[in-house]
């Protein structure tokens, strides 16, 4: 049910379906009402309202059924005076009216690649309004530009990394700015991509000498690249070259010849393909399936400054990333992420990355519902994980306390709490062991995990 649906018609079902704004009974009236945007058709005392007793009722009758006989049997109008009986609507209404956005108009960065999927589809999708945000999303041109505008206060939040707001954080590079994550944009969604010309090369212990293109230094494409490289005994340090490049452009060095390969987000490695450039080696989730890879992130100063704006802008990202965790929004999300002001593809590259049926640029057809997926949960473990490889590769010297800089960043707790307010089900804990190409990682033995990798950086 979405947070704005009438909660006293009895035809309306408690869970998302039809139009995304809940305004629509389905996506066609949605979107013949305007382009896939909804109207502002009632005031924002009666869309708290809405807000209020669609929480009142989904506490009450968590099932469609017994939800539908109860108004049914007794109308829309006895059922409100029912519930105000025992609860107290009106001042539960007024108390999330002064809980209303300090700032409305928020400025939100991010980079053209299906990682940022929940970020940018808020925007056409009607996410953001819902919220009574006005939020513009700002296609930017690389990560180091992202984090300069961030921090300069250009952007409210943004599209980042997920390594990068701890790097941020503990200053690597510059002074420490203390960032938080409240959500994880996607899982997996990333892949190997190589030049055409390395089609008969696909044993990387024959990779010596390549170059490969990664999009940061503080990317979960280094570390996953990294990582790759070294459990088949090569050295990404000396064995290899590794290049930071603009995601954008990426495909151009690899039709250029300045690059021998990527790891690279999902809809780069398909256009590669797309264009005839490349062809997809190995999906991220062979080497680590369920990684997280992108983030939504904001200052500790935009939080402390605008509570209510951060809480906003959380709520939205979180409800657009279960949108697009279901597979039969996918194609609908595609056209609404191509246009030019967006990813600025192909809405045939886009289907292929996130339905997860694609050419492999060899002349094969896969599929893989999960070759991309989308969960907003950010998980501590994936923080300390990231840091255990930080420190292997030397972007952080000495001792660390790896759970109070997760914990710090990483905003479990929070974000379990608007999750179950939604009426999702978030994790009971926020650390979980996984594997990674077939070692396990136990958040709580991180310098054991560690210490087990032969190939790292000399300290």
């Amino acid at each position: 049910m979405s947070t704005f649906d009438d909660p006293f018609d009895p035809d309306r079902a408690l869970s998302r379906s039809g139009c995304v704004c809940g305004q629509h009974r389905s996506a066609a009236e949605h979107q013949q009402a305007l382009a896939l945007r909804c109207e502002e058709t009632t005031s924002e005392e009666k869309r708290y309202e809405g807000v209020v007793a669609s929480a009142v009722m989904r506490a009450v009758f968590p099932q469609d059924a017994a939800r539908r006989a109860f108004l049914k049997s007794v109308g829309a109008s006895t059922a409100l005076a029912a519930l105000s009986q025992f609860f107290p609507l009106k001042t539960a209404t007024e108390a999330f009216a002064e809980a209303s956005p300090e700032k409305k108009d928020l400025k939100v960065g991010f980079i053209p690649i299906t990682c940022a999927t929940p970020i940018i589809m808020a925007a056409p999708l009607g996410f953001y309004a819902k919220n009574g945000l006005n939020v513009e999303v700002v296609k930017t041109a690389g990560w180091a530009v992202i984090r300069d505008k961030t921090i300069n206060k250009e952007y409210d939040a943004s599209h980042m990394l997920a390594p990068m707001p701890i790097a941020i954080s503990l200053g690597l590079g510059a002074q420490p700015i203390p960032f938080a994550v409240p959500a994880i944009e996607n899982i997996n969604g990333q892949g190997i991509t190589l030049a055409l010309k390395h089609k008969n090369r696909r044993d990387p212990k024959d990779w010596k000498g390549m170059k490969f293109a990664i999009p940061f230094d503080y990317s979960m494409h280094n570390y996953l690249l990294r990582y790759y490289l070294a459990e088949h005994g090569l050295d990404p340090d000396t064995d290899v070259q590794l290049r930071s490049v603009p995601p954008p452009e990426m495909v151009a060095n690899l039709r250029a010849d300045n690059i021998d390969g990527f790891l690279a987000p999902d809809n780069i490695c398909q256009r590669a393909i797309y264009d005839g450039a490349g062809f997809l080696h190995i999906l991220s989730k062979e080497i680590w399936d369920g990684h997280p890879c992108c983030s939504f992130a904001a200052s500790r100063e935009f939080i402390a400054t605008s509570p209510n704006s951060f809480a906003a802008l959380t709520r939205a990202i979180v409800d657009a990333t279960a949108y697009a965790a279901k597979a039969e929004n996918r194609k609908q999300i595609a056209e609404a992420i191509a246009p030019a002001n967006y990813i600025n593809a192909p809405v045939t590259v886009l289907e292929q990355v996130l339905t997860g049926t694609y050419a492999d640029g060899l002349g094969g057809i896969k599929t893989d519902a999960k070759r991309v997926d989308f969960d907003p949960f950010p998980w501590q473990s994936f923080a300390v994980w990231m840091l255990t490889q930080m420190k292997r590769w030397g972007q952080i010297k000495g001792d660390i306390d790896y759970k109070a800089v997760a914990e710090q960043v990483y905003l479990a707790t929070e974000t379990k709490t608007v999750m179950a307010e939604m009426g999702l089900t978030p994790p009971a804990t926020a650390y979980k062991s996984f594997s990674v190409m077939g070692k396990t990682f136990d958040p709580d033995k991180p310098e054991d995990y560690l210490s087990g990798f032969k190939i790292r950086k000399a300290s």
